[in-house]
């Protein structure tokens, strides 16, 4: 039995101006989920926003109190960052992806949002000809947004049935038209939370360089696949990186999920040292400046867009980082409810009739984390998200995310103990509406 009617779906989608409810955005589906709630008093359960939902690391809040306290707000901050941030953040590459970076060219952005905003803008801007961004789908659609607002174009695939050595084959074929600059996606994966293997970041990062194509590699989760026991500083297994394989890269790294730390938005931008001090003409010639990426990026492009990042918070994010690198904050462990939290959903969805979308990666199965796919016998995405909607529980479509195949992201992140008995209840009665053949 439905818990909210289809009039008063259609009444919501109607008075917030959804044009596609199929194709809800994020932010859409999330001012459907607090209408609904709002004027019946009945709790969604909700796997939209992917928001952490663990509090905020402490040693932050403290840090960023103290930096207050010693009057850091009276002085505009430094473009490039605060030397605090800068250095903690060359350390903690090395500490946790073996890496070397140094720490001029590890850069704060206003969140990742802002660090990929500004990395597409220098990217399609060095080359003339290459002014293309191509994305491993499925993907984060903010980014694609991000696009439509510089004007710049993308190619795009889903990497569903190009897994292994698959990918080498069909990056060929995207790469050998010679238009793109950048190549996006994100490790562990938002949203199927599948994760890149070494083998295929290997075939990324050579034909990078065989192309002169700047991966953008989206760690906003990092070390978050709980399969391995990653976390431990200067010492092995490390995630998989395509820093690894080329010299072509950027880093993306956020204080979002690993510390809780969304809401005072800051992040880093991590750029190798080549790709940093590299010289391009065209970057010279556009912004009268001696056209070194690097120095590109913060002076004349980052700098446009939020005149650099709240002083306060780049030493918070500072002391988290040293804390991890000295061992003495676990990030991983702080993270691993997630986990926790998707095997009770997925074993609820699939109790009832679901299955698992993005459910296998090269050599093993998908592990359980932040986000996870499911899908329902022949509904489409779309209509799966409607259908979810009617029985009280809210998702994004995986049509939004540059997939093709059928089905919806959940997040894990607004999952609470007393919810899952609901989600049982309401999983069971939607099974009960819609039989499988």
């Amino acid at each position: 039995m439905k818990i909210f009617s289809e009039e008063l779906v259609a009444k919501a989608v109607e008075e917030l101006h959804i044009a596609d409810l199929k194709r809800a955005t994020i932010g859409e589906v999330l001012l459907v989920a607090q209408y609904l709630e709002q004027k019946t008093g009945i709790p969604f359960i909700r796997m939209d926003q992917g928001s952490p939902g663990l509090p905020v690391n402490r040693y932050g809040v403290e840090a960023e109190k103290a930096a207050l306290d010693r009057g850091v707000g009276s002085q505009y901050p430094a473009a490039a960052g605060v030397p605090e941030l800068k250095y903690e953040a060359s350390r903690f590459v090395k500490a946790f992806l073996n890496v070397d970076i140094s720490a001029r060219a590890c850069v704060p952005t206003v969140g990742s949002v802002a660090g990929s905003y500004g990395s597409f803008i220098a990217c399609t801007q060095c080359t003339p000809g290459k002014n293309k961004v191509l994305f491993i789908d499925p993907g984060f659609p903010i980014q694609k947004s991000q696009l439509r607002v510089i004007g710049a174009e993308w190619e795009e695939f889903d990497i569903y049935n190009y897994r292994g050595e698959a990918l080498r084959g069909k990056l060929e074929q995207m790469l050998s038209k010679g238009d793109v600059a950048a190549i996006v996606y994100s490790n562990p994966n938002n949203p199927a939370w599948i994760c890149l293997e070494e083998q295929e970041l290997k075939i990324i990062g050579e034909l990078a360089t065989k192309y002169d194509v700047i991966v953008m590699e989206d760690l906003a989760y990092f070390c978050m696949d709980f399969r391995h026991d990653l976390g431990h500083p200067f010492e092995p297994p490390y995630p998989p990186t395509v820093a690894r394989y080329t010299d072509n890269y950027i880093l993306m790294l956020s204080s979002s999920k690993i510390f809780s730390y969304a809401g005072q938005r800051m992040a880093l931008t991590c750029i190798s040292d080549k790709l940093f001090d590299r010289h391009y003409p065209a970057l010279a010639e556009r912004y009268k400046d001696a056209g070194v990426f690097g120095q590109t990026l913060i002076a004349s492009i980052l700098y446009m867009i939020t005149s650099g990042c709240t002083a306060s918070t780049q030493y918070a994010y500072a002391e988290m980082l040293r804390l991890s690198t000295e061992g003495k904050i676990n990030f991983v462990e702080d993270t691993r409810e997630y986990a926790i939290r998707a095997e009770r959903m997925k074993k609820i969805f699939t109790d009832n009739g679901f299955h698992i979308v993005y459910d296998n990666d090269v050599t093993q199965r998908v592990g359980d984390g932040f986000f996870f796919t499911i899908g329902y016998g022949g509904l489409s995405g779309g209509d799966l998200l409607t259908e979810l909607l009617y029985y009280g529980v809210s998702s994004i479509s995986l049509s939004t995310t540059g997939s093709e195949q059928q089905g919806v992201r959940a997040c894990t992140s607004r999952m609470r103990d007393d919810l899952y008995d609901t989600l049982a209840e309401r999983m069971k009665a939607f099974m009960e509406d819609h039989p499988l053949e």
